[in-house]
């Protein structure tokens, strides 16, 4: 079987709900990155692209009808590439890059582009067809975040507890106080502003040509992080579900746009393209969980990776485990047996701090650890993501 090496990486930087992307349609922005990485090989033959994977959690707006092809038609690509978008969840755009690479090592494909996308400012209200004539019954649902359009059966089996809920249960279920959590925003923040500080960030991302109003603005860095977040003022917030709880904004990742893209390449098509590989995919594994306590999810399945890969949890030398809220990422290194301030694990900073634009986080977090991993010549590198509905998601790259 081929390895699967990723070879280029980028994204576009990550804005606030509302903030300097929103003017930017979902399909436009998956498109970017991959124009992005078309500009950078111009010698490439892209018609040799044997796919384009891109995973999108909503797909009810402009993300619609397989937003990966009209990113691909739009980014440039020849009209004879294919394209796919994938869903689970959260993960999508980590999912995505599994996906290419289990076709490179199947022989399946030589050169694939994954990543994903997620517009959470233009995710638009739906109302469901109406059952009979004149149904007064019907009910305006938003599809920017958690559950919509519900089955019943699912609600009597296993509950609809939102994204927020299941972090409140794995808060209390592990014994996770409220200062922990806003400490492990609080280093999400520095640790990003630090990132940020070092030029880390910028290496990763494509400047955006967003408009806003009559101008257009030229965005070039990630609009969520909050450089003056202090201790007081994390603790000054009010709990999301009320007393007695402890989920705040806070420590919780934000709702935001973004997209990312990576090139991925077999052993033949580097050779053959002159290409020079930033990290080779290792395998990734998936696991399933309580919906309850889906912000769990990222252990079992990392325990399944390391199994399969014959590695130990010592073997990284760099975790990144998404940051969809304090609790959730705490529950997941406390079980790992990783102290809460690990160096090494997200370390410049998580989505609490970045943002967690849902399709296009995972690909980011890849592409955060691949550039990790040449910028400190270190070797490997864990990547994993929960995801809603009780699910994990985790993928293993190893520096050449």
């Amino acid at each position: 079987m081929s390895s699967a090496w990723l070879v280029d990486a980028t994204r576009t930087p990550f804005g606030r709900l509302g903030g300097a992307l929103a003017g930017v349609r979902a399909d436009d922005l998956a498109a970017l990155p991959i124009a992005a990485l078309l500009a950078r090989h111009p010698a490439l033959d892209w018609a040799a692209l044997d796919e384009v994977i891109l995973g999108c959690a909503n797909q009810a707006g402009e993300d619609n009808r397989n937003v990966a092809r009209m990113a691909a038609l739009l980014s440039g690509l020849p009209q004879s590439v294919p394209a796919v978008t994938v869903n689970r969840l959260c993960a999508s755009g980590l999912e995505a890059i599994g996906q290419a690479a289990r076709a490179i090592a199947c022989g399946e494909a030589g050169l694939v582009i994954a990543g994903g996308v997620e517009s959470m400012t233009r995710a638009p209200y739906v109302l469901a067809k109406a059952d009979g004539a004149h149904a007064r019954d019907q009910k305006l649902e938003d599809t920017t975040l958690g559950w919509r359009l519900v089955n019943p059966r699912m609600q009597a089996g296993y509950g609809i507890d939102s994204m927020t809920q299941t972090a409140e249960n794995l808060a209390r279920e592990h014994g996770i106080d409220r200062d922990s959590q806003d400490a492990c925003a609080l280093r999400s923040q520095q640790r990003a502003a630090h990132a940020q500080a070092q030029g880390w960030l910028a290496e990763e991302i494509t400047a955006v040509h967003a408009p806003r109003g009559r101008e257009t603005a030229v965005v070039q860095a990630d609009e969520h992080p909050r450089a003056d977040t202090t201790a007081a003022k994390l603790a000054a917030l009010k709990p999301l579900l009320g007393h007695g709880t402890s989920i705040t904004a806070g420590n919780a990742s934000g709702l935001n746009d973004g997209a990312a893209a990576v090139l991925l390449a077999s052993e033949a098509a580097l050779a053959r393209h002159g290409l020079e590989p930033l990290a080779r995919v290792v395998g990734m594994a998936s696991a399933g969980v309580a919906p309850r306590v889906m912000g769990i999810g990222p252990v079992p399945a990392i325990r399944k990776l390391l199994a399969r890969t014959g590695l130990g949890l010592d073997d990284f030398d760099r975790i990144e485990i998404n940051e969809a809220f304090a609790a959730q990422v705490l529950a997941c290194t406390r079980a790992l047996g990783l102290p809460d301030d690990a160096a090494h694990v997200n370390a410049n900073g998580g989505a609490i701090a970045l943002g967690h634009p849902l399709g296009a986080s995972g690909a980011r977090l890849a592409l955060t650890a691949a550039y990790a991993l040449r910028r400190h010549r270190e070797r490997r590198a864990l990547v994993s993501l929960c995801v809603g509905v009780g699910q994990g998601l985790a993928l293993a790259l190893e520096r050449p």
